[in-house]
């Protein structure tokens, strides 16, 4: 016959107290859930141009700080690099923040528009190889299906066929086609074209001052060879700019969210908090409970029952409750990334390295806890109960 563990039988006798522990850590968990959840969001979001870029190496301004804060550099500086052996093609991408007009209500937005050589096809996006042809004619754009709905049902519009024009920056524009690529922490929503109409929107801007230089190497190049030769050319003769590979570019952008804003340190504090409130609420239980049974405890110790013994029966009680409480956590959490993506456009998904964050964390949560309330029991004198 199966032995029911002392710790299950002491934790379901009080049946209220259990399931408000449960409801306790399940609130840690979800706050922990959705804080690292929104950090990790931003910091995906915030790369998915970089890791969908064709490119082997990447010229950026040395002043620039992120995608949203880029600095325009010489062209010529992209131009430079093709006397070096192995490079075969380098493509200019600018980069600008215009006021875009929801076509249905008139009212204005800032999003990002992204233009280069429609020749070049430097972008892995859905929806954007097959269009970038249209994007050849005067004035008309792509349109980002994935950003957010405050700038209109652009895509319910002109997948009825419908045409839609409305204007970026005061200049009149047709939408010629879709893309996706997602909103971020950095721009709601995204527009492709070419350099040209890039040029006709921003009236203003230097054709010759480019945001990124892309260069795409050989198939039979060194590219490691390539690369550091080229970070010194241009480290010594021009530090205007720096030379990266696509994990050193991705790895810049993250920087910048993580250090360069308070963003990246007001999610570790929430999730901390997180943490502060669960261990408080598990600690208040079994206390109580320590508390509660502290005559019955002590006469196991009266028994022969070693300290070790009931220090293990408090420590499986606080691992059955992060595991109880760990479960409703992870059905909420769930539910509350499916509303948030669906509202914010933002890549909040549910996956097994962050499920596996929390769970570690609720059962170190629950020890802490468990290892504070059995001073208690330490306490628990046969001589003084009886």
């Amino acid at each position: 016959m199966a032995r029911i563990p002392l710790a299950w039988l002491q934790l379901t006798k009080e049946k209220v107290r259990l399931l408000v522990a449960l409801a306790g850590i399940g609130f840690a968990d979800i706050l922990m859930f959705m804080q690292l959840g929104f950090r990790d969001a931003l910091f995906e979001s915030a790369i998915t141009f970089h890791k969908n870029v064709r490119g082997d190496i990447f010229l950026i301004s040395s002043q620039s700080t992120a995608l949203i804060a880029m600095k325009s550099f010489s062209q010529r500086r992209l131009y430079q690099a093709m006397a070096f052996e192995g490079v075969e093609t380098i493509t200019p991408v600018y980069l600008g923040f215009g006021i875009w007009k929801n076509p249905e209500n008139r009212k204005t937005r800032q999003l990002m528009v992204i233009a280069f050589n429609p020749a070049a096809q430097i972008f892995n996006l859905p929806g954007l190889a097959e269009n970038l042809d249209k994007v050849k004619i005067p004035d008309v754009v792509l349109f980002d299906s994935a950003s957010r709905e405050e700038f209109g049902p652009v895509e319910k519009l002109f997948n009825s066929g419908q045409t839609v024009e409305t204007e970026i920056d005061s200049r009149r524009v047709r939408v010629g086609g879709l893309f996706k690529l997602g909103a971020s922490f950095g721009a709601d929503g995204n527009v492709v074209t070419s350099d040209l109409n890039f040029l006709r929107i921003f009236s203003r801007r230097d054709r010759g001052s480019i945001d990124i230089g892309v260069i795409n190497l050989k198939p039979d190049a060194n590219k490691e060879q390539v690369l550091t030769k080229m970070k010194n050319y241009y480290k010594d003769a021009y530090p205007d700019v720096l030379v990266l590979y696509q994990e050193e570019f991705i790895q810049f952008e993250k920087q910048y969210w993580e250090t360069g804003t308070s963003i990246g340190f007001v999610f570790f504090l929430g999730t901390l908090m997180g943490f502060i409130v669960g261990t408080v609420i598990v600690y208040q239980i079994l206390y109580t409970d320590v508390a509660d049974h502290l005559a019955e405890y002590a006469t196991l110790k009266a028994m022969g029952y070693k300290n070790l013994y009931l220090l293990g029966v408090v420590f499986q009680e606080a691992i059955i409750l992060s595991i109880l409480g760990f479960i409703p956590g992870y059905g909420v959490a769930t539910v509350l990334y499916t509303l948030t993506r669906n509202a914010t456009s933002l890549p909040m998904v549910m996956t097994i390295a962050r499920a596996t964050t929390v769970l570690v964390l609720t059962v170190i949560m629950c020890t802490i806890s468990g290892a504070i309330a059995v001073r208690k029991l330490q306490a628990a004198d046969p001589a003084d109960i009886f």
